[in-house]
């Protein structure tokens, strides 16, 4: 964990962050907590927090003037969730992120009362999140990033892009209970395209490794990346694992691709957190998480790498080139 005051010196490059002497204030600080799930030198969660800054600011809350930013990285270590969860409700903030289900969970667990909001997150009526989607009911609200359906598509688009593939296996937390669900609806699709479906258990770097080697020993298989944090913290492993043994792979996020990836489609990760910082301003200015609604995303993403389909002797249809959002020459 490296210092808050270090991080958001290192922003400065990013985001201009007013800064204003306490002396000359008029309005009390209030104080924010986010608990993030990558580390905090990766460039991805530079990423989000310069966009949830961003978004704070352009609704007239100001890091150094009216607020106070606490940040803390779990960098997909489960016992820091528990750890820093219980470290930032002691501060007392006015208002926590959260980023993911697990994370959430672990600061309701610690707090029943202080607000927040979250982000990145499946299923939060599943998860025991809130209470309904349109009622939150409780001390906490946010942004979700598909629903279980979606993630069908992502089995149509590795047959679309990789007709030969008649094997994929999709990774899995076995500590994430939406990784049920979502099984549940990629089999759904799976046996009209003529693909069978494999769980691999993917908790950390060595069962990834060992798990995608295993499964690549057959031929004609495929990969399905689902967010998880375990697959955002080990993407780099992943990625040069799919290209070591021919794998194609679809992923839930651009950065994914961007990174040598094969092809992304999913949520903007960055506008969930600009959209969070306006449920955060309006918790700030009063209102209570419990009726604001859950909601979904609005805007979603189709990115392609012809590198790495090169690498792969993939040709893409130019039906999905005319419709990508993104392609990498």
């Amino acid at each position: 964990m490296i210092r808050r005051r270090e991080f958001i010196a290192g922003l400065g490059s990013a985001v201009a962050w007013p800064v204003v002497a306490r002396a000359q204030q008029r309005q009390p600080v209030r104080r924010v907590g986010i608990l993030m799930h990558l580390a905090a030198e990766d460039p991805e969660s530079v990423r989000s927090i310069v966009a949830f800054g961003q978004g704070l600011e352009q609704l007239g809350w100001s890091e150094g003037r009216n607020v106070r930013m606490d940040i803390r990285w779990a960098a997909g270590n489960a016992d820091r969730y528990r750890k820093y969860a219980a470290e930032l409700v002691a501060l007392a903030p006015d208002v926590v992120l959260g980023v993911g289900g697990t994370i959430t969970a672990a600061l309701q667990q610690v707090s029943q009362t202080v607000p927040i909001v979250f982000v990145l997150v499946t299923d939060p009526v599943g998860f025991g999140l809130v209470a309904s989607m349109a009622k939150p009911s409780g001390n906490a609200t946010g942004f979700t990033v598909f629903d279980y359906g979606f993630t069908a598509k992502w089995v149509e688009l590795l047959k679309e892009i990789a007709p030969r593939v008649t094997r994929a296996a999709i990774m899995r937390d076995p500590a994430i209970a939406t990784g049920i669900g979502q099984f549940a609806a990629m089999q759904s699709v799976a046996p009209s395209l003529g693909i069978e479906l494999t769980a691999l258990i993917v908790r950390d770097g060595s069962e990834i490794e060992r798990a995608v080697t295993d499964f690549a020993h057959r031929p004609n298989g495929g990969l399905i990346v689902p967010a998880l944090t375990q697959t955002s913290v080990h993407r780099d492993l992943i990625i040069s694992l799919a290209a070591r043994h021919r794998l194609p792979a679809v992923y839930p996020y651009s950065y994914l691709v961007s990174a040598g990836g094969l092809v992304s489609y999913g949520p903007d990760v960055t506008d969930q957190f600009r959209r969070a910082a306006s449920y955060i301003a309006r918790i700030l200015r009063g209102e209570k998480p419990s009726v604001l609604p859950v909601q979904q995303p609005t805007k979603f993403e189709l990115v392609i790498n012809l590198r790495t389909a090169k690498a792969l002797g993939l040709t893409i249809p130019e039906t999905l080139l005319a419709t990508a959002d993104e392609v990498i020459q």
